[in-house]
């Protein structure tokens, strides 16, 4: 399948873009996280995916501007829910450019983690898919976890103490 990947960061690609390739899989990265907070953690996220994309001969699409503000007001009046609206807005754009892009999938880096609402996840991707009329490419990369983590740990690659937003970085820091 000729795939597009959404990736919130570099490390969390290393195994998900591994397992695609050794399938036969064509990938694509996309990165769009407007919910990273702040711009100065956005942008080392997103050099850190820039110089690993180098690396590994991996073609990335990256979206003109940060869209911090429009992700906050969505989010402000119902932080709890928070995550939801977090997972739908990046899984519902990477499924728009793949429709329009001529992908025969989506798929995400946010099923590597073991921190993310894996069943969400994949919940608010087959949706999208069906209602879009593309493909949801699901793959439970977790099993895949401490290996990311040693690759990215040998490569010297920047890793987030955090998901993202600025309410994660408040659950993270503040005690």
């Amino acid at each position: 399948m000729n795939l597009l990947l959404h990736i919130c960061c570099g490390p969390c690609a290393i195994y998900p873009l591994k397992e695609l390739r050794t399938h036969g899989h064509d990938v694509t990265g996309l990165f769009y996280n407007p919910n990273i907070h702040p711009y100065l953690e956005y942008q080392r996220r997103r050099q850190t995916l820039q110089a690993y994309a180098e690396k590994i001969f991996l073609k990335v699409i990256w979206p003109d501007g940060y869209l911090l503000e429009e992700f906050l007001r969505q989010v402000s009046a119902r932080p709890g829910e928070r995550c939801a609206y977090c997972l739908t807005d990046r899984l519902r754009f990477t499924a728009e450019e793949a429709k329009n892009g001529g992908y025969d999938g989506f798929t995400s880096t946010l099923l590597y983690s073991r921190y993310q609402k894996h069943d969400l996840i994949r919940e608010i991707g087959e949706s999208l898919g069906r209602r879009l009329g593309i493909e949801f490419f699901y793959s439970d990369f977790r099993q895949g976890w401490t290996e990311g983590v040693g690759i990215s740990r040998e490569l010297g690659m920047y890793r987030q103490p955090y998901c993202g937003c600025i309410y994660s970085e408040k659950d993270r820091y503040f005690r």
